[in-house]
């Protein structure tokens, strides 16, 4: 017989395997594209015990969206408010952060956007992000260095620089532009790259 640990160990791992299988093919294919029936046959498992986790696709959905929500701005988040750190080092370490969070998670960005800009939406209330932002070391240092700068412009520059060759990759590929191995010694190389462009931005 199962141990009290074993079986909270196992209903862990299932839940777990359930929410991997559940954002891979919401992310693959929507909302509205995606059936509970095709996360329980990608996840391993039959569809009452999916049922027995996660009552509904919305329960489902809604766990799957806040854990990638955390994963696109919440890692990051900590590099931004450490008051510990200077403008050049957060540059630095925003950069290889996110270039590898994408890296892994190359859809992870479509998914965050499309989700965002739909009226219903739950996606801006996990994190309070503006007031965050707002409120951080990286913003008081950037107006510090650059008084004239609105800040907002190093975000717009630097979620470019990091985010959009991850966007627009499925172009690349389609195209034959770039194939996949070519395609991460490019990452590999933004990420020495964008932190000198970055700076060089805010010396100008």
């Amino acid at each position: 017989m199962k141990s009290e640990k074993q079986m909270n160990e196992q209903e862990q791992s299932t839940e777990e395997k359930i929410l991997e299988a559940a954002s891979e093919v919401f992310t693959e294919k929507g909302f509205s594209g995606t059936r509970t029936r095709d996360i329980a046959e990608k996840a391993g498992i039959n569809l009452a015990l999916l049922n027995y986790y996660f009552r509904s696709k919305e329960k489902l959905f809604e766990q799957v969206m806040k854990a990638k929500i955390l994963l696109f701005f919440g890692q990051i988040l900590p590099i931004i408010t450490n008051e510990k750190t200077t403008l050049e080092e957060k540059i630095d370490l925003a950069t290889e952060k996110y270039i590898d969070i994408l890296s892994k998670n190359p859809n992870l960005p479509i998914f965050v956007i499309s989700e965002i800009q739909k009226k219903n939406s739950e996606l801006t209330s996990v994190l309070p992000i503006k007031k965050v932002f707002n409120n951080s070391s990286l913003i008081k240092q950037i107006k510090e260095k650059r008084p004239d700068l609105n800040p907002l412009h190093f975000l717009v520059t630097f979620l470019g620089m990091t985010i959009f060759p991850f966007v627009a990759k499925p172009v690349f590929r389609a195209f034959d532009i770039i194939q996949e191995e070519e395609f991460l010694d490019f990452i590999n190389e933004r990420k020495k790259l964008i932190p000198i462009w970055i700076k060089t931005f805010l010396n100008t």
